[in-house]
């Protein structure tokens, strides 16, 4: 299969996340992509840009699947750079290929189809979002699949849908993050994303709490960036052991979080409905096949 990943920040963003952890966050998700999927090939692309190429429906058309990235990127913050990733993922839209999203990813579709999105208004989700539910639509959904009745899943975002667009379904949230799932049929295409980031290892979550501990503890999440660097630590840890009951404890997660196969499940419910899913879904307002 042939996958495109676009980066939802800008080299600014890119660089930063690899002086932290070695790759961005679109070389993370096509190494993800890579690893679930083998033989694949994947482009990156980094519309957000000012050099970057244009890309056109046709272009992104010649992908099996669009996959857009999380980032620091605040959509309702007009800037050149927004409104090129908005404008990339009205081209996808307009391609028909299946795209799937995950935090800044899902704010993305969600604002280049008619929504909006803001600042969160109470507390940030940061390392996980909790006891995730999914709606009646959800249950039914197959990019929820195998999920359990709640479930915790890798998190650090600022920043929420406050609407999501018309041709929208709202597939879970949590108490603090009202859309945690949805998916979005707009012009010839159709979105599934999630809020949180089924994508990254723990120990990326665990270098993303290290990388914002000055903001958590002005958030009041932690105390000192002490505090920050032992929750981090944990994460480090159930990363190398994943089966450790202890850590899994001290954590307060499941398998759901501590299991890659697991934590992956929404990217690869995604991945084996793509050759099912109808190119013209959001015209003809079909379902995926099967």
């Amino acid at each position: 299969m042939r996958f495109l990943v676009a980066e939802s920040g800008t080299p600014e963003d890119r660089q930063y996340r690899r002086d932290d952890v070695g790759r961005s966050s679109g070389e993370s998700y096509a190494a993800t992509l890579r690893q679930m999927r083998p033989g694949s090939s994947v482009d990156i692309a980094k519309p957000s840009d000012a050099d970057t190429p244009s890309w056109d429906a046709q272009d992104i058309a010649r992908y099996d699947a669009v996959f857009i990235t999380g980032s620091p990127l605040h959509v309702y913050e007009s800037s050149p750079a927004v409104e090129r990733q908005l404008a990339f993922m009205r081209a996808v839209f307009a391609s028909g290929a299946p795209s799937f999203g995950s935090c800044a990813g899902l704010q993305v579709a969600v604002a280049a189809a008619g929504g909006k999105v803001r600042k969160m208004r109470s507390r940030l989700e940061a390392g996980l979002s909790r006891r995730i539910v999914a709606t009646a639509e959800g249950r039914n959904h197959p990019l929820l699949a195998g999920r359990p009745a709640a479930w915790d899943a890798p998190a650090l975002h600022t920043d929420e849908v406050e609407e999501l667009p018309d041709g929208s379904v709202l597939l879970a949230g949590n108490g603090p993050t009202l859309v945690q799932a949805a998916e979005i049929r707009h012009d010839r295409g159709i979105f599934w994303g999630v809020q949180y980031h089924p994508e990254l290892s723990l120990a990326e979550i665990a270098a993303a709490l290290r990388r914002e501990a000055g903001d958590l503890v002005e958030a009041g999440l932690a105390r000192s960036t002490d505090d920050v660097q032992q929750q981090s630590e944990l994460f480090d840890a159930l990363h190398d052991d994943p089966d450790n009951a202890s850590l899994r404890w001290r954590l307060g997660v499941d398998e759901e979080l501590a299991v890659e196969r697991r934590r992956r499940l929404e990217l690869a419910n995604f991945l084996d409905a793509v050759p099912d899913l109808d190119r013209r879904a959001s015209a003809a307002g079909r379902a995926p096949k099967g």
